[in-house]
């Protein structure tokens, strides 16, 4: 049946779709719709395929154009760096951004179990990458993915753009130009399942549950930077972001539970506080840039209930989640 060949060919590709999507709009939300969109387009286009390019780029091509058309109306998505330097000012909530979202690690993990093609996906869907991409003209944005991330041939990615291998060429160079004046992140990241990352991530998950800001300074690099959405302002250095922490976040002993994770790439956790009525809700996601040093970033995506249940956790915490 064509519906069995078609979901035998095309579902492979289904978890790097979707990566894919996710680098080009910096929402996990967003790009796991448009995967939809670019499933159902070819499946009602696969009766006219006819193996005239590979399946794989005949997807691709679907997917990367479902994501232009629909990154056309919008404003590209950010974190709170990404709209101007670090503060020392309360934190303002900003209902007008759009705010880049995590994307959970299993969406995308590489059903090979090749441990290259792990760490290939993780890199290429790191917090910082994505975040610099969304900077970046959406055509030129695909370009560099497909070029660069993907190892798409100059040829191979103007076919998927309906464009000239020139124009990929001069849009490849201008996204590299702008990339490299971007600020991205040290190379010496720790893979998540490094036993050391792990030691930061319980660290500061403990700091949190126990409301101890002397264990959470041990866990920060001094030149660690700390970013919370919705809000604007971010911190830049350790006693800066420990001076707003203790203020403004840390709380009393029992006001937050977390429970460890992974996300783009790198240790996270989901996040719980405790409302007014003493329940423990769904707050958001936190993810961690770990060196051998310590953490090097913090980016928390507070006020996203969603998202705790988007990386597959209750909206209310009963001390019963398994810990990842």
């Amino acid at each position: 049946m064509t519906q069995d060949r078609f979901a035998a060919e095309a579902e492979q590709f289904r978890r790097e779709l979707l990566a894919h999507c996710y680098r080009m709009v910096g929402s996990a939300h967003d790009a796991e719709d448009l995967v939809q969109e670019t499933y159902l387009r070819a499946w009602r286009s696969y009766g006219g395929f006819e193996g005239r390019a590979s399946i794989r780029s005949w997807l691709y091509k679907i997917a990367t154009n479902v994501c232009l058309t629909a990154l056309e109306p919008r404003r590209i998505r950010v974190l709170p760096s990404g709209l101007g330097g670090p503060s020392d000012r309360e934190p303002r909530p900003d209902a007008t951004v759009s705010w880049l979202e995590p994307l959970p690690d299993a969406w995308i993990a590489a059903s090979s179990g090749d441990p290259a093609a792990v760490v290939v996906a993780r890199e290429s869907v790191r917090l910082a990458l994505v975040a610099s991409l969304q900077h970046l003209p959406a055509r030129q944005r695909a370009i560099l993915i497909l070029r660069e991330v993907l190892a798409f041939s100059a040829a191979e990615t103007a076919q998927i753009l309906d464009t000239t291998t020139a124009a990929v060429k001069s849009g490849l160079q201008r996204a590299r130009a702008r990339m490299d004046e971007l600020d991205l992140e040290p190379a010496e990241l720790l893979e998540p399942a490094d036993g050391r990352a792990r030691a930061l991530l319980d660290g500061y998950i403990a700091a949190f549950e126990r409301s101890d800001a002397s264990l959470l300074e041990q866990v920060l690099r001094t030149d660690a930077t700390l970013e919370a959405t919705p809000f604007r302002e971010w911190q830049a250095g350790r006693a800066m972001c420990m001076h707003m922490l203790d203020t403004y976040v840390l709380g009393t002993p029992g006001d937050w539970r977390m429970i460890p994770t992974t996300a783009n790439g790198q240790p996270a956790a989901v996040i719980y506080q405790r409302d007014p009525d003493g329940i423990l809700r769904a707050s958001g996601v936190v993810v961690l840039t770990a060196t051998a040093a310590g953490v090097t970033r913090v980016v928390a995506f507070h006020h996203e209930p969603n998202l705790v249940t988007l990386f597959g956790f209750p909206d209310v915490f009963s001390g019963r989640e398994v810990r990842q």
